[in-house]
């Protein structure tokens, strides 16, 4: 394969050990679109050959990465797509792709984003109790705040609302985030109970747990939206930060498209 000039191939091992470079980037082999590694999501290969979610993108060894929704991969599935790209990535492999990928891969991102909110929350950057999310919101200390998806309207009106006054922004239409997950599979995520509502503490200045949370739940909501042509929705609390590690308030950009420094199928 003809390596362009000034472009280097990446190494097939991608262990722990081996971060990436900030901004790299990496080609999903399903679209062929190629996207910042945090946008994707890996998928490990076994010794044994067995195709595995690694939402951490840290299991050693060789990988690929996707960045479709759950739908158009159950269809990659069982049209024989996936199999195909992924042969043609690994030549030679003799590989096992599980029947339930596409579920394992949402349980394996939401079990992710689960992590990072408790490590957040230990870190002291999660914010809980619609009372105190209301005071900090309206007070401009929330960076992010994000609501379970079974939470009520009028009470997620009333924090959304105290979270623009805090912004500055009031008019914008702007809103926290409703999750891809209920207020159990939040409770059990933090360890606590009835958790509706969560807030990342932060401000202007200083934007990296909201940056750390939302890039996890990007990851979910874009696998298990039906079209993963955009990010999330715009003036949402998703929408402050792009990749670059800009921070946007008011709305969402996406990486720059187009060829990385990196192989045909960037398997890693």
């Amino acid at each position: 394969m003809r390596t362009p000039p000034n472009e280097r191939l990446t190494s097939d091992i991608d262990g722990p050990d081996l971060p990436a470079p900030a901004g790299s980037e990496r080609r999903c082999i399903l679209s062929g679109e190629h996207d910042a590694r945090d946008v994707l999501v890996r998928l490990a290969i076994s010794p044994d050959g067995l195709v595995l979610p690694d939402p951490a993108a840290k299991a050693p060894g060789r990988g690929a990465w996707i960045g479709v929704s759950r739908t158009q991969l159950e269809t990659a599935i069982t049209d024989g797509q996936l199999k195909r790209a992924l042969l043609r990535a690994f030549k030679g492999a003799v590989l096992t792709i599980p029947a339930d990928l596409a579920e394992r891969v949402e349980a394996g991102l939401a079990r992710h984003f689960g992590d990072r909110l408790g490590l957040e929350l230990r870190s002291g950057n999660i914010v809980l109790g619609s009372a105190r999310i209301e005071e900090q919101a309206r007070s401009g200390r929330l960076a992010a705040l994000m609501h379970a998806s079974d939470s009520s309207e009028d009470g997620r009106r009333k924090l959304d609302q105290a979270w623009r006054v805090g912004r500055e922004v009031e008019g914008s239409g702007e809103r926290g985030e409703v999750l891809p997950l209920d207020r159990t599979a939040l409770s059990v995520a933090l360890g606590r109970d009835n958790v509706v509502h969560l807030g990342v503490a932060g401000h202007a200045g200083d934007m990296r747990a909201a940056k750390r949370v939302l890039q996890a739940a990007s990851r979910l909501m874009r696998f298990v939206a039906s079209d993963v042509s955009g990010d999330l929705s715009p003036g949402s609390a998703a929408g402050m930060v792009d990749n670059s590690g800009r921070d946007t308030p008011g709305h969402s950009d996406r990486p720059t498209a187009g060829r990385s420094a990196n192989d045909e199928y960037v398997k890693d």
